[in-house]
C-alpha cells in the first residue's frame, strides 16, 4: 500500500501556491498557453503546413505563429479559432467540464 501519496493539486499548491494567488495564476496562464501552442503545432504539422503558410492563410506573421507554438503568447480564443478553422480548415470545439 502506498503511503504519503500526494495529489497533483497538492504538488501545484506547494510549488506555485493556492488557486487565486498571483504565482498560481501565472502558472495556470503559462500552462494553458503551452498546451494551446502544442495543440496548434501538432494540428499544423498534421495539415502539412509550415508556420509561414499558416501565417499567410490567416493574415498573421510567422514569428507570431512561432511564439504561440512555443507557449510564449497569451492568445485570445477568437484568434486561436481563426488559426484552427481558417488556417487549418478544422473545427475548434471548446467544452467546459
Amino acid at each position: 500500500m502506498m503511503k504519503n501519496t500526494t495529489s497533483f493539486e497538492e504538488i501545484l499548491e506547494s510549488k506555485y501556491g493556492s488557486k487565486g494567488t498571483e504565482s498560481r495564476d501565472k502558472f495556470d496562464t503559462d500552462s494553458l498557453a503551452f498546451r494551446l501552442g502544442l495543440m496548434l503545432k501538432e494540428a499544423r504539422q498534421e495539415a502539412n503546413l509550415t508556420q509561414e503558410q499558416l501565417a499567410e492563410r490567416t493574415g498573421t506573421k510567422k514569428s507570431y505563429i512561432s511564439r504561440i507554438e512555443r507557449g510564449l503568447s497569451d492568445i485570445q480564443i477568437s484568434t486561436y479559432c481563426k488559426l484552427i478553422e481558417i488556417g487549418l480548415g478544422k473545427n475548434l470545439n471548446i467544452s467546459i467540464a
